[in-house]
C-alpha cells in the first residue's frame, strides 16, 4: 500500500439539486431537512459519505466495509457478521476497505468469549453538516400510481412526496494527517475521494435523488508540518442574485461570489502548498480561481 498522507487537506464541495429530495428525514414524513430558523436546507454528512461509498463500490470496484448485504433469508448482515467476512482481522479490513481508511468506524471483533470486543478507528476525513447557501422552498406533491391498491380494485394508489424545487448545497471537510496514521489513509485514497464526490453526485440517479449536479470542488493542500486549517470554508462564499432565495431554480439565476474565499486563502498563503479545484461549466463565479500568492491546479479525472 502507498505511504500514509503527510499533509493536511481541507475541502469545499458545492452541488445543487433540482425538484428532488437531497436528504429526507425518516422521522418527519421523509421531508427534506430544513433549519426552521434560517429556512436553509440541511444535508447530513452520512448522506454524502453514502454517495461516496456507493460510487467507490459500484463504479470503481473498490471494497467497502459499510454496505448492505442480505443473506439467503433476506436478513441484512450486521457489523459483526461483516467483520467475519474478513476473518475478524482489523488489519485486513483496513487494507481492503477504503471507506474505513477514509471515514473510520467501529469494528466488532468476535473473540469466542462471553464478551466480544471492538476496535474504533477515528476517520481522518470528516465533513460538517451540509447546508444550502440560501433559503429554500418546500413543496408537497401528490400523484397517482399506475396500479390499483389491490386485486379487483379499480381505484389507483396515490403517491405523495416532499421536494425542493432548488437547493445549492455546501459541504466543508478536513482530511486529518494525524488520524491517517491509524487507518493508513493514502494520497491515492484521497484521489478516489475527490472523484467519488464529483462523479458520485452525478450518479445519484434515483427518483428522489435525480437532478443533482456537482458545481465546485476545492481541495486545499497544506504544507508539511502545518497541523491546522482555515475552517468553515462554506462561510466564505455567497450567492448573489436579483431573485429572492426561494425563487432560485438553477445556476442561471445567480453568481457565486468568492471574494472572501480568495482573500482568506491569500492570508494563509504561507501555510498552503497548493489548491486543487474542479468547476462545472454552468457555475458562474464573480472572478477566476487564481492568485499571485497561491498555486491553483485544475483537477482532472
Amino acid at each position: 500500500m502507498s505511504e500514509t498522507i503527510k499533509n493536511r487537506r481541507e475541502y469545499l464541495f458545492l452541488y445543487d439539486v433540482s425538484f428532488a429530495n437531497p436528504n429526507g428525514d425518516p422521522n418527519d414524513e421523509n421531508k427534506p431537512r430544513i433549519d426552521e430558523e434560517t429556512g436553509r436546507n440541511i444535508v447530513t454528512d452520512v448522506r454524502l459519505k453514502r454517495t461516496i461509498r456507493d460510487y467507490l463500490k459500484d463504479f470503481e470496484g473498490l471494497e467497502i466495509f459499510v454496505r448492505e448485504i442480505s443473506d439467503e433469508e433476506g436478513k441484512i448482515q450486521d457489523a459483526k457478521s461483516r467483520a467475519k467476512d474478513f476473518g475478524n482481522n482489523p488489519e485486513r479490513i483496513l487494507n481492503e476497505c477504503i471507506d474505513v481508511r477514509l471515514f473510520g468506524g467501529t469494528i466488532p471483533i468476535e473473540t469466542g468469549k462471553k464478551k466480544d470486543s471492538s476496535i474504533t478507528y477515528t476517520g481522518p476525513v470528516q465533513f460538517n453538516m451540509g447546508q444550502s447557501l440560501h433559503r429554500v422552498k418546500l413543496e408537497f406533491i401528490k400523484g397517482t400510481g399506475a396500479f390499483a391498491s389491490g386485486l379487483g380494485k379499480e381505484q389507483k394508489t396515490f403517491r405523495e412526496e416532499w421536494i425542493l424545487p432548488y437547493s445549492f448545497i455546501a459541504f466543508h471537510g478536513v482530511a486529518n494527517e494525524n488520524a491517517a496514521k491509524d487507518t493508513g489513509l493514502t494520497d491515492e485514497d484521497l484521489a478516489y475521494l475527490r472523484k467519488a464526490m464529483w462523479e458520485g453526485t452525478k450518479n445519484l440517479i434515483t427518483r428522489s435523488k435525480n437532478e443533482q449536479m456537482p458545481r465546485l470542488l476545492i481541495e486545499i493542500v497544506y504544507k508539511d508540518g502545518v497541523h491546522s486549517h482555515i475552517g468553515e470554508l462554506h462561510r466564505y462564499v455567497k450567492i448573489e442574485s436579483d431573485k429572492n432565495d426561494e425563487e432560485l431554480r438553477s445556476t442561471d439565476d445567480f453568481v457565486l461570489n468568492i471574494n472572501k474565499l480568495l482573500e482568506v486563502l491569500e492570508e494563509e498563503a504561507d501555510k498552503i502548498e497548493k489548491v486543487l479545484y474542479k468547476k462545472d461549466r454552468n457555475l458562474k463565479l464573480n472572478k477566476d480561481l487564481s492568485s499571485d500568492k497561491i498555486q491553483f491546479e485544475e483537477i482532472s479525472f
